[in-house]
């Protein structure tokens, strides 16, 4: 796996007609608080993917790796042209590779107006367009959004609800109805579920989580990603305590073991 990951520009502090035009910017999807963007490869997506991460997110999950994305306030106000020029430039790569843009966060679909006149115009350039989100603010995609996606990358974080409370500090419900929607539209899915030792890997917790996928056909591949440490300095560099500091990662035959979990309902398992 290779990676550039490149912050977007600070933006000045708009004047009060800046900041009511900058309002009406965002809410027509002309522009969107972006906290950075990548080039990479084998993650996010088939092929060579640009990866945008929108700023601002509702759920603040105890592993979760970037936390310096849950404040929508934190990003940079950016132009769709410049995402969209940037897109241009990478046309060659996607081509060769079958790879394209993921809209992720944070939570991009917080931004649902910019997101879907993104996917729209990225759609039309004939570039596979991905989009990485909980679910949780799924009733903000509209269904023209739907339309545009060649692939959602759906995260479902646990399958009973008081887990997912405890690890996310939101409701199960909306990622639900939401996978629902995707399943009724055939939109092809690739699920995301983090395995964290004495959080998330209870077997029962397992079981209700493939319960869930299994009943959704449009789910291409699971994903079971081991919980890691790579973000405990971020939320030391933020001032947040650290709910997980003393969290280890699962052994590989752990994650394996879930794994086959899934794969005894005939899910395609990574």
């Amino acid at each position: 796996m290779s990676a550039i990951l490149v912050p977007m520009p600070s933006a000045a502090r708009p004047d009060s007609d800046g900041h009511h035009a900058r309002l009406e910017a965002m809410r027509t999807g002309r522009v969107a608080s972006v906290h950075s963007w990548e080039l990479v490869t084998s993650v996010d997506g088939p092929g060579t993917r640009m990866t945008l991460f929108l700023a601002g997110c509702p759920l603040r999950c105890q592993y979760c790796h970037n936390p310096d994305t849950w404040q929508q306030r934190d990003g940079a106000m950016t132009d769709i042209d410049d995402i969209l020029a940037r897109v241009a430039r990478y046309l060659p790569v996607f081509q060769a590779t079958g790879g394209g843009l993921t809209i992720s966060g944070g939570e991009p679909l917080q931004q649902p107006a910019f997101v879907s006149r993104l996917a729209s115009e990225v759609s039309k350039l004939g570039v596979h367009v991905a989009l990485d989100t909980s679910g949780f603010l799924g009733r903000n995609a509209s269904t023209a959004l739907l339309n545009d996606l060649d692939l959602v990358l759906l995260d479902v974080k646990s399958g009973l609800p008081d887990t997912y409370r405890e690890v996310t500090g939101r409701e199960l419900r909306p990622t639900i109805e939401f996978g629902d929607r995707l399943a009724q539209r055939r939109v092809p899915v690739w699920i995301r579920f983090v395995m964290v030792p004495g959080l998330t890997d209870a077997p029962e917790n397992v079981e209700a989580v493939a319960d869930i996928v299994s009943r959704w056909p449009n789910v291409a591949r699971v994903e079971v990603l081991p919980f890691h440490q790579m973000g405990t300095s971020k939320w030391e560099r933020l001032g947040i305590e650290y709910p997980l500091a003393d969290a280890r990662p699962p052994e590989p035959e752990q994650v394996e073991a879930v794994r086959d979990r899934f794969r005894a309902r005939g899910l395609v398992t990574y």
